[in-house]
């Protein structure tokens, strides 16, 4: 190992490590009205739209039985509904309702407020330091999304 990535690979780790901390710190700070595995499966939702239950289970890393009685809970609730897929008519697809889209846009909103407020009480060099790592973060999402969605084997 290299002295360049041995250096890459211990600062991999320091941001690993704060991004971690700081993001399941404020995932507990959010309202907890449902299971962090339910919000995320309206969050894969509204991102990637109606999804086969098989397709969820895999996504959010749970059992497929365990998944259809989350859904069920969901559908219960008003914030999914089961449709039928027009391409194949033996498919039942999840898909978010309008109450569903508006729960996981609040609870967003509301993680980015959490930040916001963090953000504001940086000093103005932090701040433009965040600022310029935006572009590396947005992408670090990406390869997380890419990453999460990819098939499990």
């Amino acid at each position: 190992m290299s002295r360049r990535q041995g250096t890459t690979r211990s600062a991999s780790t320091a941001i690993g490590s704060a991004l971690y901390g700081l993001a399941t710190t404020t995932v507990r700070r959010l309202p907890r009205d449902m299971s962090i595995t339910s919000a995320a499966t309206l969050a894969t939702l509204h991102r990637t739209g109606p999804r086969r239950i098989t397709d969820l289970a895999a996504i959010e890393g749970v059992t497929q039985p365990a998944m259809t009685v989350l859904v069920r809970v969901l559908e219960e609730s008003g914030l999914v509904e089961r449709r039928g897929d027009a391409s194949d008519k033996r498919v039942t697809l999840v898909c978010l309702t309008e109450a569903g889209a508006s729960y996981v846009q609040t609870r967003h909103q509301s993680g980015v407020d959490a930040f916001a407020r963090l953000i504001d009480d940086l000093a103005d060099d932090e701040v433009e330091a965040l600022v310029a790592a935006l572009p590396a973060l947005a992408h670090l999402a990406e390869l997380e999304s890419r990453d999460r969605e990819a098939p499990k084997r």
